[in-house]
């Protein structure tokens, strides 16, 4: 059987999403991570960055159990053969 891997979108993505949660964190607790003196800016630039990190990160498909690593590779077989689905052998 072949071996599964984690995609390196998915590591990624999710190195991404940590940062940006991170980033907010210490954004709401008064600790400016953005060296810009507004503060105002600063909370903004940090929301818009958490809110499309949370989304690109919830959009995609991030699997990291084998189980749904099968799950992936199923649905790209199927994807590629489309005509299979719901046939008997």
């Amino acid at each position: 059987m072949k071996e599964l891997k984690i995609t390196a979108g998915t590591i990624a993505r999710t190195i991404i999403l940590i940062l940006a949660l991170v980033n907010q964190l210490l954004t709401a607790t008064g600790h400016s991570v953005i060296p810009i003196d507004d503060e105002m800016i600063s909370g903004l630039i940090s929301t818009i960055f958490t809110v499309v990190t949370a989304l690109v990160a919830w959009w995609k498909n991030n699997s990291f159990t084998a189980a749904a690593l099968q799950g992936d590779r199923v649905m790209h077989i199927l994807k590629e053969n489309p005509g299979d689905i719901g046939k008997e052998e």
